[in-house]
């Protein structure tokens, strides 16, 4: 495997790290962990044996990504943003000796998708393909593809293209001003026709 490793990175015997991929400076990288290709892992991150990123993953600084955290192609997670697995956490009663207490719980994110610097995403749910999720906000329920939430709990405030930028809805379709991909918007449900 050809990747860059800062000499302060500590990456385990038996994580997977794809080509190409950039570990920056006192990040920790744990056994049985999976990193996909071409992936930047910023200064102080830590990334769980458990934990799977996909290729072209972009993590900046200070990032915890737990077991059971899944980030496909292309997420982007700004500093200091914050994954969680448990919904019960109690010190004096770990999931791993007490598994009749409560269980880890999964979180995906899909592929595209940026997520705020300081943004907490509670376990349990799914954020869509290329959403945005601002900064600090609290997802606390799954978010659709191309929805841009914010607040706390982050709440549903807009559409964005697959390029990143507003996509403004005058009825069912859209097209994108910058790109040109289109779009129609059905609900609160948002489907790439172009």
């Amino acid at each position: 495997m050809k990747y860059f490793k800062d000499k302060t990175a500590n990456i385990q015997k038996g994580a997977k790290i794809g080509n190409g991929t950039k570990i920056w400076q006192n990040c920790q990288i744990l056994k049985g962990a999976a990193i996909g290709k071409q992936c930047v892992i910023g200064h102080n991150c830590f990334v769980a044996s458990g934990a799977k990123l996909g290729d072209g993953v972009k993590l900046e600084s200070n990032i915890d990504v737990w077991d059971l955290v899944v980030l496909n192609d292309y997420v982007f997670v700004g500093p200091s943003a914050v994954f969680t697995n448990d919904l019960t956490p109690r010190a004096k009663y770990p999931k791993k000796e007490y598994p009749s207490f409560g269980k880890w719980v999964s979180t995906l994110v899909k592929t595209g998708a940026s997520i705020g610097a300081n943004a907490t995403i509670v376990c349990g749910n799914t954020i869509g393909e290329w959403a945005i999720i601002g900064a600090g906000a609290v997802v606390a329920d799954d978010v659709p593809d191309f929805a841009v939430v914010v607040g706390v709990p982050a709440k549903i405030i807009g559409w964005a293209c697959e390029c990143g930028n507003k996509l403004n809805f005058k009825g069912k379709k859209t097209t994108c001003k910058i790109c040109g991909k289109q779009y129609i918007k059905e609900k609160n449900k948002i489907i790439k026709i172009k």
